[in-house]
């Protein structure tokens, strides 16, 4: 990679004028804090699912930044990327900034750079010819950040796809058949799975359960509205006693499909008996066996998929499971 030397002290202010002007796209904390609060609200409200999805993947991203522990690095130049030999390496990596009111670096910006290599990436946050540079330069002189920092962990291709495979990819419900004449269910594989190597996550819905409100309790035990019920009082009185919060999927295993295609692993899991399996696809088809045994009345458990092509010179590189563990904040339950 090639260094032009240069720090970001360099600049003049008459250089961070000309940047802040082309940045109009970008408000800055401090513009946000002059916009009325009417205005500003009005601003929220308008927010895209877009950008609130890119809000919580790099959320997710800090998250795994911080669950590796690494230590912030000064940015001071150019060389200091020639010297990491970063041309060709994929990361997922963070920028941090700190003021004089406050020594705590704080988040900046955090992304797997999966597609690009992290050399090329870091470069556009510290150039003052990129967008994302001109953000940090501006925010440099306006909002007096005193120092700009970075911190990367390297990642094979199969680690990027595997957190792919967590952040982009929507799980995929398995339908399955009604009893007949027993208590087993059978599972119901969509069709259009690759017959390809890949990536593949089994999970499972857990709906948690709350007590009824005891606001909504007050309201329809309440003495003074004996003889008179309301509209609110009608609806909350009919709707269920207990809330339910929003579903919530369980990673409970990471498949590698390297073998055998995505499509044969997915099929073995849901279709075959147990008895034909490795001691290594026990405890998954154990538990997806189990599931499909109900008592009368009583439905299994809900039972969901996701998967990502990857080529199979690339699978296996990398510790996957713990890539994905670190992802999601827990342990998978049937990978050993």
């Amino acid at each position: 990679m090639e260094s032009d030397g240069s720090t970001m002290e360099e600049y003049s202010q008459e250089d961070w004028g000309n940047h802040s002007q082309d940045l109009h796209g970008y408000p800055t904390d401090q513009e946000l804090d002059e916009i009325p609060v009417t205005k500003r609200t009005l601003k929220i409200k308008q927010e895209s699912s877009e950008e609130a999805q890119k809000r919580d993947i790099m959320q997710n991203i800090v998250q795994i930044l911080e669950s590796v522990q690494l230590k912030w690095e000064l940015f001071q130049s150019w060389t200091d990327f020639s010297r990491l030999h970063l041309s060709n390496k994929l990361a997922i990596f963070g920028i941090g900034y700190n003021t004089r009111w406050k020594e705590d670096i704080r988040y900046h910006y955090a992304e797997i750079s999966s597609q690009v290599p992290l050399g090329k990436r870091l470069r556009e946050y510290f150039n003052s010819e990129k967008p994302e540079g001109r953000i940090i330069m501006t925010r440099v002189q306006k909002m007096n950040w005193k120092n700009v920092y970075y911190k990367f962990l390297e990642i094979t291709i199969s680690e990027a796809r595997c957190l792919e495979l967590h952040m982009e990819i929507d799980w995929i419900p398995i339908a399955h058949s009604k009893p007949t004449g027993g208590n087993v269910v059978q599972y119901l594989l969509p069709g259009g799975i690759p017959k390809s190597p890949g990536l593949y996550a089994i999970g499972y819905e857990e709906c948690m359960e709350r007590p009824p409100s005891p606001h909504l309790e007050r309201r329809s035990l309440d003495p003074g509205k004996e003889g008179r019920v309301d509209l609110e009082t009608l609806s909350a009185q009919a709707s269920l006693q207990v809330e339910i919060e929003p579903t919530r999927i369980i990673y409970c295993y990471l498949g590698i499909a390297e073998v055998r295609t995505l499509q044969q692993c997915l099929f073995l899991h849901f279709q075959a008996n147990t008895k034909t399996f490795s001691k290594d696809w026990v405890g998954i088809n154990g538990f997806l066996s189990q599931n499909c045994i109900v008592d009368p009345g009583v439905s299994p458990k809900s039972i969901y998929i996701k998967f990502v092509e990857v080529e199979r010179d690339f699978l296996s590189a990398g510790s996957l499971v713990e890539c994905l563990e670190k992802a999601i904040g827990y342990p998978l339950k049937f990978n050993n």
